[in-house]
């Protein structure tokens, strides 16, 4: 009886619909990366089996991204002709079925002698086509290419948002590069130029540790990184700002060494531990404390500091982005982080005048498309 058991898996409507699910799930990864002939054509042999014909293709404005099915002179003679035939959908978006005068090649042993061709739509815009080649043609088979062809224009909407996004958070990052570096840049090459006579060696080490974060805070490429290297250079940072301010500055980490391989934006911490220094030793002498913690699914990293504190209401004003703010790049990094992870995971204020000012964010260890750079 538990042999039998084992064996059976379901009805035949379960069954075929864990096989149509999967092979989906197969092609939804190439579709991803855009409607390029590679991911095109990658995608292809599973949207065949999706519609279970002789054929398919896939073709733009330019001609065929992809071809898959029956091969040998039947594809020379049906892979030319393609474009032709998906050229009128292409124009009107509608829904062709076409016959054996249309698509037939007069060999009598060719598979192909129909063709349905679907429109592959992203914001209301014609992109592709997505032709499926049969024997015959069926209500059936034009709903299913229907079908499929709108699955498709979902997976390339969703690769477009995916290059958007991309794109803005970019921008973003050159942005908070071009806000941090000023604050910045000056008073750090001021206070190794004081120890240049008096103490050479530490003015040596203070620009070697300045040359390193000047090299990662305006490295190319890469939107991620791990909160070991993001810490380690809010370090250098620190370095720096002690350089400067000496006893009167005064900062605690306290990191749990689990979360160090967290994977979190490029320069989250950093402009939050900057904006900490700047107003937390308004009063003259302040000390700040950088804590990492392990949340089970989420490593939760907060910036706080004793200093003078703001009024909620110019918090709110830098948060939403508006201009004239002096928070350096706060709207900034709450911004990306919403971005990349959802509005749930932006950051956290509480602070008040003179209650000092304490900055929290979360970041789940794990989530898609979230990867560090080498």
């Amino acid at each position: 009886m538990f042999a039998r058991r084992r064996k059976h898996f379901g009805t035949p409507a379960d069954k075929a619909t864990y096989a149509t699910l999967h092979t989906a799930s197969l092609a939804s990864p190439h579709l991803r990366e855009g409607l390029t002939p590679a991911a095109a054509g990658k995608a292809s042999r599973h949207l065949r089996d999706l519609l279970g014909t002789a054929a398919i293709a896939i073709c733009d404005s330019s001609g065929v991204l992809a071809w898959d099915g029956v091969g040998g002179p039947y594809e020379s003679n049906h892979r030319r002709d393609a474009k032709d035939l998906a050229a009128p959908t292409l124009r009107s978006g509608r829904t062709a079925v076409l016959g054996a005068h249309d698509v037939a090649c007069g060999d009598p042993q060719c598979p192909v002698r129909t063709a349905v061709v679907a429109p592959i739509v992203t914001e209301e815009r014609v992109v592709a086509v997505l032709v499926a080649y049969s024997n015959n043609t069926s209500a059936a088979l034009v709903r299913a290419t229907e079908e499929v062809a709108r699955w498709v224009s979902g997976q390339v909407e969703l690769a477009e948002l995916n290059k958007e996004r991309t794109r803005a958070m970019e921008a973003e990052l050159r942005a908070l590069r071009a806000q941090i570096s000023p604050h910045f840049i000056y008073n750090a090459l001021a206070a190794i130029a004081s120890f240049v006579r008096t103490d050479p060696e530490r003015a040596r080490e203070l620009l070697l540790e300045f040359a390193d974060f000047s090299r990662y805070a305006l490295r190319r490429g890469g939107e991620f990184t791990t909160l070991a290297d993001e810490l380690r250079n809010v370090e250098r940072y620190l370095v720096l700002e002690q350089a400067r301010f000496g006893d009167r500055l005064k900062v605690s980490l306290q990191i749990a060494p689990e979360v160090l391989p967290v994977v979190i934006p490029f320069l989250v911490v950093q402009p939050l531990v900057e904006n900490a220094v700047r107003h937390g030793l308004e009063a003259g002498a302040g000390s700040i404390t950088i804590r990492a913690r392990d949340r089970i699914n989420e490593a939760e990293i907060s910036v706080e500091d004793d200093g003078a504190g703001s009024d909620p209401e110019v918090i709110r004003a830098a948060l939403s982005g508006e201009t004239g703010s002096d928070s350096v790049g706060l709207g900034n990094v709450d911004a990306r982080l919403r971005q990349v992870y959802g509005d749930t995971y932006g950051l956290v204020v509480e602070t008040a005048v003179d209650a000092g000012t304490k900055v929290t964010f979360r970041i789940p260890k794990y989530s898609s498309g979230v990867h560090a750079s080498p």
